[in-house]
């Protein structure tokens, strides 16, 4: 009888020990599908994940960051000073105890003198007094000085983080005005932004570009210029500022100032060659018989550039 116990358990033992493995078998092969359907549905994207929320949510947890990190340093400093005032505490201590122990070994050597006829007990308290003074003045003027240096770099430390704040929140404004920009279609609001974002940084080059790209739009050739000018007085090699001005004397019929202005924007950046054929604005520069000369302006003053350089 116990041995046909020991054969039923067995067989149960067995038993249970295959369903363990058949489930364990099951799992790792659901896990393995699902693992192939993402990497098919990732491989099969079209476009990009990402959206301007994603953005604004990676500026807030930048910003969150840096915050943290500006408390780390402080928090660093303070234990610093912790220490540095322990110092001194230990410092006075332990000069005070030595003057005292000099003093009762004075005390006693002075009673011995005062029994041999030398100077008198009162006399040797006050030099030791004295000189106990000056070394206690000499140490706390040096740590002050310590503690002093140590509260201008806490001073420069919270500035450097007051400034880093307010330009992680001045980025965070601009970047919701460019995103406004972006999606506004009429294009008088589109300059109102462009506005909005000078005032926060008024040497923006990127937003005098784009502000004269959108005033063209309105024909305002004359006014388009200006602002390139404005751009180009920031930023003097700025490309996107003289293929701006190239559109605008276009837009005049000042072809051979256009083709001028167009070669130092293929100068700074090769890529404005593709977008001449496709932009309207252009289409009557590429038409004149100016145009041809644009590669002959090019090589010439690409060499005077390199030569500048």
């Amino acid at each position: 009888m116990p041995r046909f116990l020991a054969v039923i358990f067995s067989v149960v033992l067995f038993a249970s020990f295959a369903v363990f493995a058949q489930e364990a078998n099951d799992k790792k092969n659901n896990k393995n599908n699902t693992n192939n359907n993402i990497e098919e549905e990732v491989e099969t994207l079209s476009e990009a994940m990402y959206t301007p929320f994603v953005e604004r949510y990676i500026l807030d947890e930048l910003k969150q960051l840096r915050i943290d990190q500006a408390q780390i340093k402080q928090d660093l400093i303070q234990q610093i000073v912790d220490r540095e005032h322990n110092s001194v505490d230990r410092a006075v201590t332990y000069a005070t105890d030595t003057v005292t122990y000099f003093f009762y070994l004075i005390a006693g050597a002075t009673s011995i003198l005062v029994l041999v006829g030398w100077r008198s007990f009162q006399d040797i308290k006050e030099r030791v007094h004295t000189l106990a003074d000056e070394e206690i003045s000499r140490l706390v003027q040096e740590y002050e000085k310590r503690l002093e240096v140590i509260e201008n770099q806490l001073q420069q430390k919270t500035q450097h983080i007051e400034e880093n704040r307010e330009e992680i929140e001045l980025t965070q404004e601009v970047q919701s005005l460019w995103l406004r920009a972006q999606q506004e279609s009429s294009v008088a609001n589109k300059i109102a932004v462009y506005d909005e974002i000078l005032q926060l940084r008024r040497e923006d080059v990127e937003a005098l570009t784009y502000k004269a790209d959108a005033v063209l739009e309105l024909n305002e050739p004359q006014w388009a210029i200006n602002l390139c000018h404005q751009a180009l007085s920031i930023d003097h090699d700025n490309g996107h500022a003289f293929y701006q001005l190239a559109c605008a004397h276009t837009t005049m019929g000042q072809f051979e100032e256009a083709v001028r202005y167009l070669a130092e924007a293929i100068i700074r950046s090769e890529s404005y060659r593709d977008e001449i054929l496709n932009d309207d604005a252009l289409k009557p520069l590429v038409e004149s018989k100016v145009f041809k000369e644009l590669d002959k302006i090019v090589a010439m003053k690409s060499h005077d550039h390199d030569k500048n350089t």
